[in-house]
């Protein structure tokens, strides 16, 4: 028969029973036997609530109730600091990243997942639940990641347009999303020089107000597999960012500008200014006098001041980052011939950021080669989007 486990209360009774036999001359031994225990536990029990009265051992299951208490409390707040000290740094924004940091405290510190859950401010129900991924989410990304490698210099932003272009449903927010976990990203550009503001520059008297408005044009150099340099002559309208016409030659003088400048007026009509830097092509005698004979009108920067050319000078850290840095020309007809579908591609599908991500002119005129001379103004529209080299 098991041995009845005695509470406090009836064990200090029982030693004052004791104690008021052994009072009146009984020894010990006889008095423990009245009990009904041995002398072992008898001494184990004066030991432990000898002098203790009633009262005072109630008080005594409180305190140590109330230690036990404290030393939990104790013992939880550790182990709280020693979760967010193993929990990723920063706020977790995210479930999924809340749900995979009680994971690894679980699995580092040996806690529960309510605890862990408590300390970390994640819900039980969102813990155990398992994602589910959208139908459509690898080919999103796998089309993401093929732009992305595509188009190097492009971000996410221009992405998403040209998967709106494509047929995607997709917002900038879940391309983000999906930019950020693969890990892509833009190379950094060399950091922009500072610049000089002038409170009478020539771009802030004179903003384009429509097409044909205001044209600009500036060169741009590169070179060829064998280190020989050729030019580019680019011609931008401001208004509709278009990208008019680029010639490519070894040597562009003041006679080559006049030639691209009439088969574009030709084409295009006569604007009602042409922008330039004060290069000694632009600021020709024969240059400026055929301009004023044909009725436009020259608008010169402030020299020094390329931001006032601002649209041409744009258009060609465009053409350069995008094109040029990642290109190798063997030969100058190939530079023609890239360049060119670039310049289509450009015009009819890259995504210009300034015009709410759509191309500045998706039925752009074709430009006429150079050995063909001058196309006439029904001349057809632009061959289908080019496959970059």
């Amino acid at each position: 028969m098991p041995q009845k486990k005695h509470k406090p209360e009836e064990i200090v009774v029982k030693l004052r029973q004791v104690d008021v036999l052994v009072s009146q001359g009984r020894t010990v031994s006889e008095a423990v036997r009245t009990i009904g225990v041995t002398q072992f536990t008898y001494y184990r029990w004066r030991k432990e609530f000898g002098g203790l009265k009633t009262n005072q051992v109630k008080r005594l299951k409180e305190l140590e109730k109330e230690n036990e208490r404290l030393r939990k409390a104790v013992s939880d707040l550790t182990l709280e600091k020693l979760i967010l000290k193993e929990a990723a740094f920063g706020k977790l924004l995210s479930p999924a990243r809340r749900r995979a940091c009680v994971d690894h405290v679980r699995q580092k510190l040996r806690v529960s997942e309510r605890f862990a859950c408590r300390v970390l401010g994640q819900h039980r129900s969102t813990q155990r639940k398992t994602p589910r991924g959208r139908a459509d989410e690898d080919a999103l990304t796998a089309d993401i990641i093929a732009l992305a490698g595509r188009f190097g210099r492009y971000g996410y932003r221009r992405i998403t347009a040209l998967l709106r272009e494509a047929g995607w449903a997709v917002n900038v927010k879940r391309v983000e999303r999906i930019w950020r976990r693969e890990g892509l990203k833009v190379p950094q550009k060399q950091p922009k020089k500072g610049r000089l503001w002038l409170g009478d520059g020539s771009c802030i008297r004179l903003r384009p107000e429509r097409p044909n408005h205001v044209w600009s044009y500036d060169f741009v150099e590169s070179r060829t597999h064998d280190g020989r340099k050729f030019r580019m002559l680019n011609v931008v309208d401001e208004f509709t960012r278009e990208c008019l016409a680029i010639r490519i030659d070894r040597k562009l003088n003041s006679t080559a500008v006049v030639d691209v400048l009439t088969d574009l007026f030709i084409l295009r009509g006569v604007p009602s200014h042409v922008r330039s830097d004060n290069g000694p092509e632009f600021i020709a005698k024969s240059v400026r006098a055929w301009i004023d004979a044909v009725g436009a009108k020259t608008a010169f920067i402030e020299p020094g001041s390329p931001w006032e050319n601002g649209y041409c000078e744009s258009f060609n850290s465009k053409l350069r980052d995008e094109l040029l840095d990642g290109e190798i020309f063997y030969s100058l007809a190939e530079a023609r011939v890239v360049i060119e579908a670039w310049r289509v591609y450009y015009n009819t599908a890259r995504p210009h950021s300034s015009l709410g991500y759509r191309p500045p002119a998706p039925e752009a005129v074709q430009w006429p080669s150079n050995e063909g001379g001058s196309s006439p103004p029904n001349a057809p529209r632009v061959a289908p989007r080019p496959v970059m080299h």
